[in-house]
């Protein structure tokens, strides 16, 4: 057995450590905004595996479809698109909870605040 790390171990690894990041950012944004709300640390985790899959797979297709609106707005509809994969998020995940609309706006930019410094050294490979 080799004693380096393989192309799919890291690939695992990266996989996880961004499954904590999303649940970390969660778990402040629901300290902090009140129509936020996380049951247990298992709802936690999947909250957080279920936003990264959202925003791996539905919202690039959110992206290019209102890219027009995204264009007039100078990119202030990005902020809608992230609070609409939160609230797709919520609909996923029995146990985590967002009340509405303001909650996952604020949410969604504290999420975005709050995993953005470990996601730069998280590689995308």
């Amino acid at each position: 057995m080799s004693p380096t790390i393989g192309a799919q171990e890291l690939r695992m690894r990266g996989l996880l450590l961004r499954i904590i990041i999303n649940a970390s950012a969660i778990l402040v944004a629901s300290r902090i905004i009140s129509g936020i709300q996380v049951d247990n640390t298992l709802t936690l985790l999947g909250a957080g595996l279920t936003l990264g899959l959202i925003n791996a797979t539905v919202r690039p297709i959110l992206l290019i479809l209102t890219f027009p609106l995204t264009l007039v707005t100078l990119g202030l509809f990005i902020f809608i698109l992230n609070a609409i994969c939160l609230e797709l998020t919520a609909w996923f995940v029995p146990g985590f909870e967002v009340d509405n609309l303001g909650a996952a706006l604020l949410g969604a930019l504290s999420i975005s605040v709050v995993s953005w410094i470990p996601n730069i050294f998280v590689s995308s490979r």
